[in-house]
């Protein structure tokens, strides 16, 4: 049976996914480990955990930046889900020297840049909610949280399918639907079998997946 014909029989399962206590207290200061072969399970959120990512723009220009990141950076994209205020990644790189800080500086940077020359241009007063001002005085604007996240490696199949499991329940969780393929900002879709995704994942490198 292919893993995705298992995710479409286990809803329940999804939905009691929970993820590790230790885990979630490393979100603010996270060390990283490139390790040739490894998948890498990303967190981070938006700035003051504001509901940034609400807007299908802001959710768009993520997806778009993801994608040419995953090419330039050459990493296959195992799942994904994009919450109001924060996104959750499941990556796999493909060369054997990488840096997950680029990965992600490559991510975030274009949404930074895109969402603050959008509110200068139609909403200039709702760049307050971005002002950081920095201990030494600078005032940047931030659309993303300070720090680096939450960076876990995996390495064992069931490790990784579990995690996949994870990502797909959370808008489950949160009662914002009622299964995880029916949250549209998600890779949840395209295991359920269906083609409506914004960002088709790179299933085939997936370890098990048929």
């Amino acid at each position: 049976m292919c893993h995705a014909q298992a995710q479409r029989g286990h809803v329940n399962m999804w939905t009691m996914s929970r993820e590790p206590t230790r885990e979630r207290a490393k979100y603010e200061t996270c060390k990283r480990y490139s390790e040739p072969g490894h998948a890498h399970a990303l967190t981070f959120s938006c700035f003051k955990r504001q509901p940034l990512l609400s807007r299908d723009r802001s959710r768009t220009w993520f997806l778009e930046a993801l994608d040419v990141a995953r090419t330039k950076h050459a990493f296959d994209l195992w799942a994904y889900v994009i919450m109001p205020e924060h996104v959750h990644l499941l990556i796999w790189p493909r060369n054997e020297v990488y840096s997950i800080s680029d990965i992600l500086s490559d991510m975030k940077l274009p949404v930074t840049r895109r969402a603050v020359k959008y509110l200068r241009e139609h909403a200039p007063a709702y760049l307050t909610r971005l002002r950081d001002e920095q201990p030494n005085g600078k005032v940047v604007h931030r659309f993303w949280q300070r720090g680096g996240g939450f960076d876990r490696n995996l390495v064992q199949p069931a490790a990784i399918h579990r995690h996949i499991e994870y990502i797909h329940a959370n808008p489950v969780r949160r009662g914002l639907v009622e299964h995880p393929e029916d949250w549209p900002w998600s890779s949840a879709r395209y295991f359920a079998g269906r083609g409506d995704v914004p960002l088709v994942p790179d299933v085939e490198s997936i370890p098990g997946y048929c």
